[in-house]
């Protein structure tokens, strides 16, 4: 398969995956609590990865420990819990429509952290983009109840993930996708998602019960697809491809998270889907037509 194909396939392959993971925590919410999902997540990928870290131990980078840690606990530990705890009260299709506010995260910690350039227009598309988010957090639910925590809780979850990417883009670029994967979820996060898991009295409870085993194939789903391969194939479609086209996953991620949404029952409100329009709006206006070859979503 040629490379205009495989980008293609790729990008088909990784917006279902993703835009799934959303139904996939709220399936595994049914079974366990929120630290419950998160640190499963997390331990079933790391436990999963270990013969890689094991086998590429010599290359660890120690010289960029401080950088590996901060990544991994950014990227791939917290946001694995704030989504869970979100998702009690929002629908999975707004965490998938949130989630795809990263890049706009991206630009901003990009410009204030790493010192990366900030056009005009970047600050119009996250104005765009932000005033969707407010739409969506105000304009939910018959009941006129407002959920701003969980909103906030996605929206830092978004954060955490853009300060991740810059890291890994700003100090960890030296280390191949795959090995630098392995090193985070099985090196640096598989005992402290160990200690988590322990902490929510999951091991003394748990039972092989038709309910917990359903529960885990959800999050073994959640994990192996949602974090382990997704990721591996993320960094494959950059390499055939450009940053700008590997980032449409973004926009089509919270496509297919509705879908599934819809198809498990859930209801969005007119406002809301006006609100997502908007995010997806401020994302397209980002994406056209980048002036400068260091531009940090080209």
């Amino acid at each position: 398969m040629n490379a205009d194909k495989e980008k293609w396939v790729l990008l088909v392959i990784l917006s279902i995956i993703w835009g799934s993971s959303f139904i996939l925590i709220k399936k595994s919410l049914e079974h366990f609590n929120p630290f419950q999902v998160g640190s499963l997540r997390v331990l079933i990928a790391g436990i999963i990865l270990l013969p890689v870290a094991i086998s590429n131990y010599k290359l660890f980078p120690k010289k960029h420990l401080k950088w590996l840690i901060l990544a991994a606990f950014t990227g791939n530990f917290i946001p694995m819990f704030l989504f869970p705890i979100a998702e009690t009260e929002v629908s999975s299709s707004i965490a998938g429509i949130i989630n795809s506010m990263m890049p706009i995260f991206v630009i901003i910690v990009g410009a204030l952290v790493w010192k990366f350039e900030t056009t005009k227009k970047q600050i119009i598309g996250t104005f765009i983009s932000f005033t969707g988010v407010c739409i969506l957090a105000f304009g939910g639910g018959n009941s006129g109840e407002l959920k701003m925590i969980p909103i906030l809780l996605l929206l830092l979850a978004t954060l955490c993930y853009a300060l991740s990417t810059t890291t890994v883009k700003s100090k960890l670029m030296e280390v191949s996708s795959t090995i630098l994967s392995a090193f985070v979820f099985s090196f640096v996060l598989l005992f402290p998602s160990i200690i988590a898991l322990t902490s929510t009295g999951f091991f003394s409870e748990f039972t092989f019960s038709k309910d917990n085993l359903l529960g885990l194939m959800f999050v073994s789903l959640l994990s192996v697809f949602g974090t382990g391969l997704a990721m591996m194939m993320n960094y494959r479609l950059l390499k055939v491809s450009t940053p700008l086209f590997a980032s449409t996953v973004t926009l089509v991620m919270p496509i297919v998270a509705i879908i599934w949404g819809i198809l498990d029952g859930e209801k969005l409100t007119y406002l809301q889907f006006i609100g997502a329009g908007i995010i997806i709006a401020g994302l397209l206006f980002l994406r056209t037509n980048p002036k400068k070859k260091n531009h940090i979503i080209n």
